[in-house]
């Protein structure tokens, strides 16, 4: 059974951020889904659509993104069994301190927080990967094409 991500926004304004994850979930080969929704203003729609991913059989995990306040990466994993990957935007805004509103969750709240788009999706495949083989090789073979460059652009160094 193919896995599935759903990539929670806050707010339409994250769709470039989440676009980012789902592209690089895409090359990993796996299936996502953009979706939208609010903790603080639509929290009963919020919790239909995780029930809905709750009551799907596929293996999956969960990507959230919501910068500024960040109440949905929290609300989204204490209502789910699955892991939950928060992946806010970073703003100028603030100084940047709304980040600590996605690294300080309440006791029984632990979403992981990966800052970048392509990290969070590498780390979603990661843990997907621990019960699907396919993917798991998909990792090995980006992590080998990641070592393959340094040593290319080492040597290219020497050579010069």
């Amino acid at each position: 059974m193919k896995p599935i991500i759903p990539i929670l926004m806050g707010s339409r304004t994250d769709v470039d951020h989440a676009q980012k994850i789902a592209n690089a979930l895409t090359e990993l080969g796996i299936e996502s889904e953009l979706r939208v929704g609010s903790a603080h203003k639509t929290p009963a729609h919020v919790l239909e659509m995780l029930r809905a991913y709750e009551a799907d059989p596929r293996p999956k995990l969960y990507i959230t993104i919501a910068g500024r306040s960040n109440a949905l990466s929290g609300f989204v994993d204490a209502q789910v069994t699955a892991p939950v990957i928060a992946c806010p935007p970073i703003s100028g805004n603030f100084g940047e301190v709304d980040i600590f509103s996605s690294l300080r969750m309440p006791g029984g709240v632990a979403p992981a927080v990966v800052l970048d788009p392509a990290g969070a999706a590498l780390l979603a495949a990661k843990i997907l990967g621990l019960a699907n083989e396919e993917i798991r090789q998909r990792v090995a073979t980006r992590q080998k094409e990641n070592v393959d460059k340094i040593i290319t652009d080492d040597a290219g160094l020497k050579q010069s």
